[in-house]
């Protein structure tokens, strides 16, 4: 099986952020991290080069293959801040009727600035998030 290639750097995540070019977008970062370490009590750690996860989360499909991911986290790119949320964000939606401007994909909450979204609803979401992601890693056990 293919190992998973994006995994905990121990590099530096407040680096990370102070080295984004766009002062909004260190602000935003900021903002999300301590929506984060709120929601799930974790220190944020950078995964890959750009991805910044809170907490720890051992999967196991179906297929058997096993992997280590996190139950929340982040990527801020250039057109947009990426959510990330082990168990996607499907479930949420009439949080996410509240939330504002946004965009959904596979696994990912896409939102172009947090100034477009209700932060309280956000809060919300994450935590709600991070939830569903404890309950998923309990019913493997």
């Amino acid at each position: 099986m293919a190992e998973l290639k994006t995994k905990p750097t121990g590099q530096s995540v407040a680096r990370f952020i102070q080295a984004q070019a766009d002062e909004r977008r260190r602000a935003e970062c900021q903002t999300l991290v301590d929506l984060m370490r709120q929601a799930t009590g974790a220190e944020p750690k950078l995964w890959g080069t750009a991805i910044v996860g809170f907490g720890d989360y051992h999967y196991t499909y179906k297929s058997g293959r096993e992997g280590d991911w996190f139950p929340i986290g982040f990527s801020p790119r250039k057109q947009n801040l990426t959510l990330y949320a082990m168990g996607g964000w499907e479930a949420f939606a009439p949080l996410l009727a509240k939330l504002g401007k946004h965009k959904l994909g596979k696994g990912c909450l896409y939102l172009n600035h947090l100034d477009e979204v209700d932060l309280p609803t956000l809060r919300k979401l994450i935590a709600q998030a991070v939830k569903q992601a404890r309950r998923l890693e309990r019913a493997q056990q």
